[in-house]
């Protein structure tokens, strides 16, 4: 059985400023590398405040994230940032 984090895989994508990528409230609180991305190759994984702008770039790769359909008055959206 291939190890789950290596170049093996053909099922993951990388992280990266080529792209970007588009999530929803339900992939909230967003991470770099989010689930799904190589992680043996990547940085350490940071936390992206996407919900006051819905749009975030990630400060080690550059990879760009927006949320799609993005309400800043969507109480789904404020429910995962209680502490501000």
């Amino acid at each position: 059985m291939p190890d789950p984090q290596t170049h093996d895989r053909n099922d993951l994508i990388e992280p990266n400023s080529e792209n970007r990528y588009e999530v929803t409230v339900d992939d909230l609180p967003l991470s770099c590398p989010m689930p799904g991305m190589y992680l043996w190759n990547s940085h350490p994984r940071v936390y992206l405040p996407i919900h006051k702008t819905g749009h975030a770039k990630c400060h080690y790769c550059g990879a760009e994230y927006f949320i799609r359909d993005f309400d800043p008055d969507d109480p789904a959206l404020a429910e995962h940032h209680r502490r501000e």
